[in-house]
């Protein structure tokens, strides 16, 4: 074994060890994320169905505002607040971060364009030209192009964190090509039970719950697929899998991720 010491101690050139742990506003935006990713990806522009109680009317402002409060825990995470700008004057393509940061900021047009078509005809009569345009927006080509435009940002938008954390190398746990995949399906199963809860609509309250199982169950395949892949590879990754196998997080893991997810999702569906 190899063993290097130094006295160096730069400031922000030779970060502490503890630099890794992470601060309390980075949970946050991930956890909102779930339900944001969910409610952009997963479901259809508002005007789909008839009806003022579709979800899909009310969906694109729940987005808008659990975007904002994710940005604003990132906003507040940031070392030097004042130069967040910088990052939009490039775009770097080899970057998971340069990625997460450019489709933060797509996601919000495409909510506001689908609230905007929820919007009634009669709350707009004061602005001809909003009203003109919101006409444009809700014409069935136009929610067509809009919803898949929306689940093409909600699938990037679920996938992008997953691939930012398997580059970690310091957490063999998280080193992983599953685990990209893995935080898409978990946003998209959160989101469809999000949507589901808050349906008022038989048919889509019916549509929302073969969704969730069908997520549900590709999720439980992932993890499934993650242990193994982690099993079979270094001796490292298979002691980082061994913590949810028998180690010291195999109860945290299992019962109060898993197996509670599972039972309040069947609790919510009732």
């Amino acid at each position: 074994m190899l063993e290097i010491v130094t006295t160096r101690a730069n400031p922000m050139i030779d970060p502490p060890c503890t630099c890794g742990a992470g601060r309390s506003g980075l949970p946050v935006p991930r956890r909102l994320g779930r339900r944001l990713d969910g409610a952009v990806g997963v479901l259809p522009a508002p005007g789909r169905r008839p009806g003022a109680r579709s979800v899909g009317f009310v969906l694109p402002w729940l987005g808008l505002v659990l975007l904002s409060l994710g940005m604003g825990a990132l906003f507040l995470d940031l070392e030097h607040k004042l130069y967040v700008w910088r990052m939009y004057l490039t775009f770097q393509p080899a970057s998971p971060m340069s990625w997460g940061g450019w489709i933060l900021i797509l996601v919000y047009p495409f909510l506001a364009l689908a609230a905007l078509a929820s919007i009634p005809d009669d709350l707009l009569a004061g602005w001809p030209a909003i009203a003109r345009f919101a006409a444009r927006v809700r014409e069935p080509a136009a929610l067509r192009r809009l919803g898949s435009a929306s689940m093409a940002v909600g699938i990037a938008l679920g996938i992008y964190t997953g691939i930012l954390l398997s580059t970690l190398g310091a957490r063999p746990l998280w080193a992983t090509a599953a685990l990209g995949p893995l935080f898409l399906v978990s946003g998209l199963s959160t989101g469809a039970a999000f949507a589901h809860l808050i349906a008022r609509d038989p048919d889509e309250q019916a549509t929302l719950l073969k969704a969730d199982n069908a997520f549900l169950g590709v999720e439980l395949a992932l993890i499934g697929l993650m242990l193994i892949g982690l099993l079979t590879a270094s001796a490292v990754h298979a002691d980082a899998a061994r913590l949810l196998l028998g180690g010291s997080y195999t109860a945290v893991f299992w019962v109060l991720v898993v197996a509670s997810a599972s039972c309040c999702r069947s609790r919510c569906r009732r």
